[in-house]
């Protein structure tokens, strides 16, 4: 898709080489790292931890120094129970709490770190691969499918080469705030590559997918964007597939990008959904529409 490329500094192939972590992963692997920033429910599990851990450690040295001076005198008087009580918590207990507070530490660390692998670094949405990955699962584990849109900025170079990429970025953003406005908390949302992206709606019929696209074109017509001297009417165009069972992710995908590439090639700013019929007992599935026309169109339309 032409312009795929624009802004495409944010997507990363599977292939290519891992980055360093950004500035805001830095602040907050710092932020973690003071202990006195460290949440409520944080503390709460550290102070269980050790308490746990020392309760056990106590018992142990009550039973072990009983039975040492049960063996050697006449038993473990109210010193021995004393100095069984109090050697475990003075030297086992800052250890345990040191150890419990730094294993929650890597804990967040690494709940952080797999976080910002999943997400597109500009939008914050789900990058192409966590995407993928999601919406594959959810429709291998389910019976009743569900709806793949596949929304792409209409005239995007053309956004870039008049504002600057800096706006381009600021519009991708708009653009992501837009769709987030019109989605559920179950509905799943990736950035595909460029200013293309990719919209999962669990268990959705074809209307229900026909009238979240509208209202995601509506939304994002809606967005003011341009600077001091010229302004722009932000738009997208909307391919979408609906699953009434499950299906691989790439069959799907194929789907709704054959409708988006026909939606480009008839005029932009608008959508097309496909309801892809139950497969029959011998496995085949007939689309009641003609599987070629997106092809051809793919081949006709340019961004």
């Amino acid at each position: 898709m032409p312009g795929i490329f624009s802004n495409a500094a944010t997507s990363r192939s599977p292939n290519s080489p891992r980055v360093a972590p950004d500035a805001e992963l830095q602040d907050t692997l710092s932020i973690m790292a003071r202990s006195g920033r460290l949440p409520a429910q944080a503390w709460a599990s550290i102070s269980w931890h050790t308490l746990r851990h020392m309760a056990v450690a106590v018992v142990a040295s009550v039973i072990i120094s009983h039975l040492i001076l049960g063996t050697l005198s006449q038993g473990m008087d109210a010193f021995g129970l004393t100095a069984a009580i109090v050697a475990p918590l003075a030297l086992g207990g800052p250890m345990v709490f040191y150890t419990s507070l730094k294993h929650y530490q890597l804990e967040m660390a690494y709940r952080a770190l797999e976080d910002t692998a999943s997400k597109d670094s500009l939008t914050k949405c789900l990058n192409h691969g966590a995407f993928v990955d999601a919406v594959g699962a959810a429709l291998a584990a389910g019976d009743k499918g569900g709806a793949l849109l596949v929304a792409d900025a209409d005239h995007f170079k053309s956004i870039n080469d008049r504002f600057g990429h800096a706006s381009g970025d600021a519009a991708l953003k708009l653009i992501v705030s837009a769709i987030r406005s019109v989605l559920g908390s179950k509905d799943l949302l990736g950035r595909l590559g460029g200013e293309e992206f990719g919209i999962y709606l669990p268990e959705a019929t074809s209307a229900q997918a026909q009238r979240v696209a509208d209202t995601i074109r509506q939304a994002i017509t809606r967005i003011e964007f341009g600077n001091e001297s010229e302004s722009c009417v932000l738009s997208v165009s909307i391919g979408g597939a609906v699953a009434t069972q499950a299906m691989a992710f790439n069959d799907l995908f194929r789907l709704a990008d054959e409708q988006l590439y026909k939606v480009k090639a008839t005029g932009r700013n608008n959508s097309d959904i496909v309801l892809i019929p139950p497969r029959p007992a011998n496995g085949t599935a007939s689309l009641g529409t003609n599987d070629t026309a997106g092809l051809d169109a793919k081949k006709a339309v340019g961004a």
